[in-house]
């Protein structure tokens, strides 16, 4: 296999209902077969299987990680846990939830019960909540970092199947945080909970001649800010939000909880870019007309107008579509020179431009191995979409190449979940508590059960 085709595979465009292969959810890699799954009624239940099965196990979640992530060998077993989910207790200032809960539920309990998260939500919210916690998923604000942030305790099935639960304050918590699945099998989790706030939404469309300025100013005015950089065009489209005045929540709360779109403001001054970007991506999927969920990614800044409503309304706007995905956190003080950098290879190589830079920034995380520990932290996002056929543009791979060099050079962690190339990393380097956290892991799964050909090498 050559070295492209394992890092951005190509997508199998259809698959048999009665096929037994059982693959990610892009369809680009196989994790292994049907007939692996097993699907635990309880954690007492998921205890009995590991102790009784032999051989690695991974947990399936949602299946939107890369294959090599999840991927497992014939003799092995694949976990569906999805019946150990939904909300499991609460109290003044925390919920706990299955560990399988996906995000979206989570949400709309917490929102139930007036109730929310500190940490701003990942943009897609058919993740699992541990799923997302143990790749670090993040949102964007400098006053906020990952979901794993907001956790108090973490329930796991170990490798021997004992139980143990992880609480803020033990020494080893900040392993568990974000562990890719190396540590146990995550049964519920305890989140800490704030109350329900409104937030107003400000759309903008800028230059982005001063956005090494600009990026650092957004971030410490506004509690929320997130951007995406049109490079071709030197635009911006910022996304700036701040608790909501009185009038705008009366009125949201008139409006039955529903977004409230500021009449009279709407901005057209995105269109011709938002048309250009369009043609690229047209060009670059083969796909004819307005159809596609990927391209409703890139109408929605047309015709933008300011709105109001709750966090996950505003920020949880991810559309679930087949996509190689690169995110890289770099140091939110280097972040300033890197744009400079990117804009002079920009200017010297004119790459084909797929899709927008997507900026989003972070508070520093108490995880041992987020892409955000122990400083605050830029987000550089990369999408190139999957066309009709399975294929992906030669064009927009060669930019992701690129980028992801540059950005590892600048001292870059790549998101866990994504796509990323492991060649480009000294992981000891990046992560001061890289062999701590090795140290536990062989402690807690001496065997390596909780691996496979992907994460036991990245830890052995």
């Amino acid at each position: 296999m050559s070295r492209d085709a394992r890092l951005y595979p190509l997508r199998q465009t259809h698959v048999e209902p009665d096929d037994d292969a059982l693959w990610n959810w892009a369809q680009n890699a196989q994790i292994g077969s049907r007939h692996q799954v097993q699907r635990p009624a309880s954690e007492a239940e998921l205890q009995r299987l590991i102790r009784e099965s032999h051989g690695q196990i991974r947990v399936i979640g949602s299946k939107l990680s890369p294959g090599r992530m999840l991927h497992v060998s014939d003799d092995d077993v694949l976990l569906d846990l999805s019946a150990l989910s939904g909300q499991l207790a609460s109290d003044e200032q925390s919920v706990t939830f299955g560990g399988a809960t996906p995000l979206e539920q989570v949400y709309r309990s917490l929102t139930e019960m007036n109730r929310m998260l500190a940490s701003s939500p990942g943009v897609i919210a058919i993740q699992t909540l541990a799923g997302a916690m143990a790749t670090g998923t993040h949102g964007q604000g400098l006053q906020q970092s990952s979901i794993a942030d907001e956790a108090l305790a973490i329930r796991m099935v170990l490798a021997d199947g004992s139980v143990r639960e992880f609480v803020r304050g033990d020494a080893d918590f900040p392993a568990a945080q974000v562990s890719l699945g190396a540590l146990g099998i995550v049964t519920a989790v305890t989140l800490r909970t704030q109350p329900f706030s409104i937030f107003t939404c400000h759309k903008y469309a800028v230059s982005a001649d001063t956005l090494e300025e600009d990026l650092l100013r957004w971030n410490n005015d506004y509690p929320l800010s997130k951007a995406w950089w049109f490079v071709d065009d030197n635009l911006m489209h910022v996304w700036n939000a701040h608790e909501a005045s009185d009038e705008e929540r009366q009125r949201y709360e008139a409006q039955g909880r529903q977004v409230v779109e500021h009449e009279g403001d709407v901005d057209e001054s995105l269109n011709d870019t938002i048309d250009q970007t369009l043609a690229h991506m047209h060009r670059d999927t083969q796909i004819e007309g307005k159809g596609g969920k990927q391209f409703r990614t890139v109408t929605r800044f047309r015709d933008f107008t300011d709105v109001t409503g709750d966090i996950y309304q505003l920020f949880c706007r991810g559309i679930a579509v087949p996509q190689i995905n690169v995110e890289i956190g770099v140091p939110l003080a280097k972040t300033p020179a890197i744009i400079r950098r990117i804009k002079q290879w920009y200017a010297e190589n004119r790459p084909h431009m797929h899709y927008p830079i997507i900026l989003r920034c972070t508070g520093a995380s108490s995880a041992w191995l987020s892409p955000a520990a122990d400083q605050p932290t830029c987000f550089f996002g990369f999408v190139v979409y999957y066309a009709d056929d399975g294929s992906l543009s030669q064009e927009g791979l060669h930019f992701l190449t690129e980028v992801e060099k540059l950005l590892a050079e600048e001292g870059g962690r790549p998101h866990w979940g994504k796509y990323y190339d492991e060649e480009r990393y000294n992981w000891r380097e990046i992560y001061p508590q890289w062999d701590t956290f090795r140290a536990l892991r062989s402690q807690l799964d001496p065997n390596g059960r909780l691996g496979n050909d992907y994460i036991t090498p990245l830890f052995d």
